[in-house]
């Protein structure tokens, strides 16, 4: 198996495990949840999944033909909190989504080292991929932080709940002899 295929296999399978945590934490979510922030400086989830959204259609649309940043994104409209509903939200969420997924799937190892451009500034897809990855990361986190805030008690844990370190360890000890 070639080291390139490999890694596009293993960092496909972590964008997909980022987006389930968005996924899972926006499931918990009722539809006023969508819009709550801290202050006027913070972002709501709704906002957050938008600009994730549209970040990804421009990066990942004719990923190796355009530059990443298409003229058609209004970025600056992204901040804007205009999603009219649940899903709407998961209307835009999706598309980005499904537009990062579908570049993965056409790329092949070899194409790791080729270049692509950013607003400009040339990258290697490997990096492009690197920055992508710690940039949805980043927000995800700040979805699942805010989820966690307004579900409170209520909340279902999207890893290893408090308390139950050991019991997981044990069952995944199990589960990996038999």
């Amino acid at each position: 198996m070639q080291l390139g295929n490999e890694y596009v296999r293993v960092v496909r399978e972590r964008f997909q495990e980022v987006k389930g945590l968005g996924d899972k934490t926006i499931s918990q979510l009722a539809e006023a949840d969508i819009h709550w922030k801290l202050n006027e400086a913070s972002n709501s989830v709704a906002v957050i999944a938008k600009h994730l959204g549209g970040n990804m259609v421009s990066r990942w649309s004719d990923f190796f033909i355009s530059d990443g940043e298409k003229p058609d994104r209004n970025r600056e409209q992204e901040f804007e909190d205009d999603i009219s509903s649940k899903q709407e939200l998961l209307t835009v969420w999706e598309k980005g989504w499904n537009t990062l997924f579908k570049a993965l799937d056409e790329l092949e190892g070899q194409d790791l080292l080729k270049s692509i451009y950013i607003r400009g500034e040339r990258h290697t897809v490997l990096e492009a991929i690197e920055r992508q990855m710690a940039h949805y990361a980043y927000h995800i986190g700040q979805i699942v932080f805010i989820g966690k805030q307004l579900r409170d008690e209520s909340w279902e844990s999207l890893s290893i709940p408090k308390g139950k370190s050991e019991e997981y360890l044990q069952e995944m000890l199990k589960r990996r002899q038999s």
